[in-house]
């Protein structure tokens, strides 16, 4: 299984390159991008981000302080506004109250705590809570999402049930723990899942296809 996933990363990454995720100027910034970004497609939540900046709102104090109905306001491109408003607030003050808004003492929790930590916040389930720790902390968690699931059905790398844990532990169990590669690993599933692995895949452009056992069955949805 190693050395499937190790071709598997190499065929994707001779498709399409280095991904340079997560785009975000700093820590804090990615982390209002992984909360923004549920249920919402990233240009909307870059849009939803250039409000923040132009308000000078892109920092915990000023989230705590902003009105809810004006954060609201300005995230709404992002969609589920009032909801993610609230969601923001919550880390913001977590941030505050238990870490005087040092994200690096947070960060230096040790990996299993930092999650526990980011998923007792109000609106943080595991994919958001991964992706803070890998592409805001810097540390070797693997993201599992829509796109990484529907690929790795499609492929039959064997995984057994439907819970985060188990496709999670595809990886984990069978890669190396490092940082850049879980980076790259995940942006190059994101980029392929857009792409060509779509819920009508357009097989003729999988570089994938040696590998699937779905290949040319381009009406199948997973």
């Amino acid at each position: 299984m190693r050395d499937k996933l190790f071709r598997i990363h190499s065929s994707l990454f001779a498709c399409y390159g280095p991904q340079n995720w997560w785009p975000g100027e700093g820590p804090f910034e990615i982390i209002v991008g992984a909360i923004l970004t549920q249920s919402a497609a990233w240009g909307n939540v870059e849009k939803a981000i250039g409000n923040l900046k132009k308000a000078g709102a892109l920092s915990p104090q000023a989230l705590r302080s902003l009105p809810l109905s004006e954060l609201s306001h300005l995230i709404y491109p992002s969609g589920y506004y009032n909801a993610k408003a609230i969601k923001l607030k919550a880390f913001a003050e977590r941030l505050g109250e238990g870490y005087n808004n040092d994200l690096e003492e947070l960060f230096s929790l040790p990996i299993p705590e930092l999650r526990s930590e980011l998923l007792s916040i109000h609106g943080i389930g595991q994919e958001t809570a991964d992706s803070i720790i890998l592409y805001a902390a810097g540390r070797p968690v693997f993201v599992i999402d829509a796109y990484t699931r529907r690929i790795v059905r499609r492929l039959g790398l064997g995984v057994e049930g439907n819970s985060y844990e188990s496709f999670q532990a595809l990886f984990t169990e069978n890669l190396p723990h490092d940082e850049a590669l879980f980076n790259e690993y995940h942006a190059l599933l994101v980029r392929h899942g857009k792409s060509a692995c779509r819920r009508a895949p357009i097989c003729s452009e999988c570089c994938l296809s040696p590998q699937c056992l779905t290949f040319d069955t381009t009406l199948t949805k997973i």
